[in-house]
């Protein structure tokens, strides 16, 4: 293409941009003739080998995928392969998907009114061809904006051949005065409207089969039929999909022949660290409020958030073929600061700081995201994800503190001593409750949790240490935020109703 980068405008669906050419005439004589790749696949090849070449990264925002799925996704690329994602939710699959229009030129020529991006040089369309017969050199060129180019379908059970592929309309054959097998009664279905362009389709399969062997007959030979109808349409598109590796694998689900089509399988996954899923949230989540009061989220707090995730993923009551999407400490962190800006607004602090408090009041962010087997379901999801968090907040202090010397703390409350602390009560106030655990606040001081003299990180950092406690069964906590004794388990001894 010559001169500046086009000036795209909308509206949809095509932009027809006045600097580049506007007739086929103009299109032949212009740089575009000469330098336009062979097909879709081509297209992004080239554009990916200047990105490698560039050394920048493939795609902005994903982040942990850089030394397991992103090579494999290069290669399959590199092969001009159609390929599927296969991943449990939250892997970020539908972002890889989306991002891949970031490896198409920045506009391209089809023919004005064209309803399936017919290539100027190379119509496959009744309509292109004929208009291209009739006006020559002055057929009129559209361009399209390479966002205009992906086209992505979640797949239901109830999705037809007509919605993939398209159907015949009679209202179109009535106007026209066509037979109801001419190609121009054809209303497109969507995988046609991507010509040139790229196709994602979401947990193939939950696919019909009919609407499989669709897709079969259009990736191998290139037609179709359509009420009975065989239509030739060659169509240019890099198909992307995405399933549940299990109902992916499940025999019956995907016909073999569309199975063996697929040029790569890649396997996504969840974070390998918590320092990465943290780093994920931190990029995700909206933390950063305004009309309000400052935001202050601690990294302990960070960490509580993105164990929840990670002890979710190891709970055997949870199921773990629907997984612990990543979204869900990225919502739980929402929440979190949401519950803290509202207690800050009500007290008239000047800044809200998250504490684990508000990690309990994220429940509802939580809960939603797991899915129970039958033992969970026995428990119940509110009590199954305040066991995640408490086991999180000790997870976290181990991992800060180690083997933590609490005796003194545990005494006290053993003594019968109790201590309130609820999710609406300011940071000062929650600090001098603090002061009276003997040895809490210098514990925390001391082990470098929170600095002397910033109160609102000393709360935090005690109230992580007594939430350890609890997870421990060292001390108890009620669903109201006090800390008491541990409650003790009467366990019966073999055979005590015999011997007492």
């Amino acid at each position: 293409m010559e001169g500046s980068s086009p000036c795209l405008h909308p509206p949809a669906p095509y932009t027809i941009v006045s600097r580049l050419p506007e007739t086929l005439g103009a299109l032949r004589r212009s740089g575009y003739a000469t330098n336009r790749p062979k097909n879709v696949k081509d297209e992004i090849r080239r554009n990916l080998i200047a990105r490698l070449q560039d050394g920048g990264p493939l795609f902005r925002g994903v982040l942990g995928y850089e030394e397991t799925v992103m090579p494999q996704i290069v290669n399959a690329l590199l092969a001009r392969h159609n390929f599927i994602l296969l991943g449990l939710r939250g892997q970020a699959k539908s972002r890889i998907l989306r991002a891949l229009v970031t490896l198409l030129d920045e506009a391209m020529p089809v023919v004005a009114g064209s309803e399936v991006n017919d290539d100027p040089f190379a119509p496959i369309s009744k309509y292109a061809r004929n208009l291209i017969e009739e006006a020559g050199d002055d057929t009129p060129i559209a361009w399209v904006a390479r966002d205009q180019r992906y086209v992505e379908k979640l797949a239901t059970p109830d999705v037809t051949v007509a919605d993939i592929i398209g159907d015949v309309d009679p209202i179109k054959a009535a106007r026209g005065g066509h037979l109801l097998s001419d190609e121009l009664t054809i209303h497109y279905g969507m995988l046609p409207r991507a010509n040139r362009g790229i196709f994602a389709l979401n947990e193939l399969p939950d696919l019909a089969g009919k609407v499989q062997v669709g897709l079969f007959n259009i990736m191998q030979e290139g037609d179709v039929q359509i009420k009975g109808y065989p239509v030739r349409l060659a169509l240019d598109v890099l198909l992307c999909f995405t399933a549940n590796p299990e109902d992916y694998t499940a025999r019956g689900k995907i016909i073999t022949p569309l199975k063996d089509r697929i040029g790569s399988e890649i396997i996504t996954h969840y974070p390998e660290s918590v320092a990465l899923g943290v780093s994920i949230t931190r990029q995700e989540a909206w933390t950063t409020r305004d009309h309000g009061v400052e935001i202050r989220v601690p990294d302990l707090i960070e960490e509580v958030v993105e164990r929840i995730a990670f002890e979710a993923r190891d709970d055997k009551r949870i199921d773990k073929r629907s997984g612990v999407s990543q979204r869900m400490p990225i919502t739980a962190m929402e929440n979190v600061v949401s519950n803290a800006e509202q207690r800050a607004l009500k007290n008239g602090d000047s800044e809200a700081v998250p504490r684990v408090a508000d990690v309990y009041a994220a429940l509802p962010a939580i809960t939603g995201k797991i899915e129970l087997e039958y033992e969970g379901e026995l428990v119940g999801g509110n009590a199954i994800a305040k066991e995640l968090i408490r086991r999180a907040c000790d997870a976290t202090l181990r991992e800060r503190a180690g083997d933590l010397d609490t005796d003194e703390i545990v005494m006290w409350f053993d003594q019968g001593s109790a201590l309130q602390v609820g999710d609406d009560i300011s940071i000062a106030v929650v600090r001098k409750g603090f002061d009276l655990v003997p040895g809490l606040v210098d514990t925390v001081c001391a082990l470098g949790l929170a600095k002397k003299g910033d109160d609102a990180m000393i709360v935090v950092a005690c109230e992580l240490v007594l939430e350890a406690l609890v997870a421990r069964r060292k001390i108890s906590r009620s669903d109201a935020g006090a800390y008491g004794r541990a409650e003790r388990e009467q366990r019966r001894r073999p055979n005590q109703e015999y011997f007492g």
